[in-house]
């Protein structure tokens, strides 16, 4: 049987069980994956600008129990905010992080929607600019992790990659004071070997576990030509987070995977988990295995939000 049938077929009994008012689905999710499902809310991005409270509620509906930030927030730098304007432009939202809620506010939603917040994405500006403010500012919401989704700058070299090491390994022993560990979130371009090294493998062997762990992208992991199985099977215990989404066919980048235009010819090529190419329960199993810890939908934008949210639930539920 095709594998996208066979976990159409499977789903089919348990999808709408999510639905039902006295389905305990928190319950339910972890008897059949032993994983709560989360969220990383650039999924829905104009779903959480014109209605906050009602998307949080949605997704503890649906049986969600973890959102994942992509900022900035008020707490965030000055720099982190001006450099956000321009994709805030582009992708049409009118406000930021928590769209006009206060900090109290928002930490409230989430609790009453059975909601947390493990990890919060925030630019390196912030954490080079503003460290302090922004974790008095996160700690509102007592997570685990701040991420750097990515990176513009500062990428060019191995040197550059040697010295991010050690500036990502001081960030996060100051982070560890907080309760936290500084995650990097890989975007392609940490592939695209220098001087006979892969970036992304330098980070990793040289940044101290106790500070700094990785957030793996399954998606932009594959565009590079590597492996997600591969990294997470030689690298155990590293990646503490993933972001899942699949492809409707083999995608790969034009280039070194370095440019925003580079990553946005991706996004017409993503699909919900179980309804592309890539061999998802093999992923989340391996993952689960080897230390990840949370589990987080991310079709970038998805151009279908709520059906998105919906259908990826039930089919990553339904993988054992």
């Amino acid at each position: 049987m095709h594998r996208r049938t066979a976990i159409k077929t499977t789903i089919a009994g348990l999808g709408g069980l999510a639905l039902l008012p006295n389905c305990n689905t928190a319950k339910m999710t972890a008897a059949n994956t032993d994983r709560a499902l989360g969220v990383q809310l650039f999924t829905v991005p104009k779903m959480v600008d014109e209605d906050l409270g009602g998307t949080l509620a949605l997704l503890g509906e649906i049986g969600y129990r973890e959102v994942e930030f992509f900022g900035p927030y008020p707490f965030s730098s000055a720099g982190a905010k001006e450099s956000f304007r321009m994709m805030q432009q582009m992708i049409g939202l009118k406000d930021h992080a928590f769209y006009g809620h206060g900090v109290k506010e928002v930490r409230g939603m989430l609790k009453t929607n059975g909601l947390t917040a493990p990890s919060l994405h925030t630019n390196i500006l912030t954490l080079r600019e503003g460290l302090t403010e922004f974790l008095d500012g996160a700690a509102e919401f007592s997570p685990k992790y701040a991420v750097i989704p990515a990176l513009m700058e500062g990428r060019d070299t191995l040197a550059d990659y040697e010295r991010l090491a050690d500036e990502f390994n001081e960030i996060g022993l100051k982070m560890s004071k907080y309760g936290m560990q500084l995650l990097y979130h890989n975007h392609g371009y940490e592939h695209a070997e220098k001087s006979g090294k892969v970036p992304l493998n330098v980070l990793l062997e040289n940044t101290d576990k106790n500070y700094v762990q990785f957030e793996l992208d399954i998606f932009w992991m594959s565009a590079a030509g590597a492996d997600p199985l591969e990294y997470l099977s030689r690298y155990p215990g590293r990646f503490k987070a993933l972001h899942i989404k699949d492809s409707s066919e083999k995608f790969r980048f034009s280039g070194d995977g370095s440019t925003p235009q580079q990553w946005m010819a991706g996004f017409p090529k993503m699909a919900d988990p179980g309804e592309g190419v890539f061999d998802i329960p093999a992923i989340l199993r391996t993952g689960q295995e080897k230390g990840v810890d949370h589990f987080f939908l991310e079709r970038d934008m998805a151009p279908q939000p709520e059906d998105t949210l919906r259908n990826s639930f039930a089919n990553l539920r339904g993988m054992n």
